[in-house]
């Protein structure tokens, strides 16, 4: 399943890429090497502001816990297998089979 940075860098990319050809094409500099150019610049943009953007929204979510990046429900589920008793492998388990 893709995580949410991946599908953040698909309309970041995307957002990106547009806005670096329509000014390189505003300005007038349509050789085949400044679009090139233009094109990779914004590949490489893209995936520090995917990545920012998508631990913006995780962070402002209340339903996901940052520090273990997993959602709270989760966490709950995980939490009430270990008070049985059980190992972190098994609690694990036993949260999955529980959702």
């Amino acid at each position: 399943m893709f995580r949410l940075r991946h599908v953040v860098y698909m309309m970041t990319n995307a957002v990106v890429v547009g806005s670096l050809l329509t000014d390189v094409v505003t300005l007038g500099l349509t050789g085949w090497v400044t679009i090139f150019g233009a094109v990779v610049l914004g590949f490489v943009l893209a995936w520090p502001l995917a990545r920012i953007v998508a631990r913006w929204i995780k962070i402002e979510d209340p339903a996901w816990n940052e520090t273990r990046d997993r959602p709270v429900a989760a966490e709950r589920r995980y939490r009430a297998a270990r008070a049985e008793g059980l190992p972190p492998d098994a609690a694990t388990e036993a949260a999955r089979r529980r959702a």
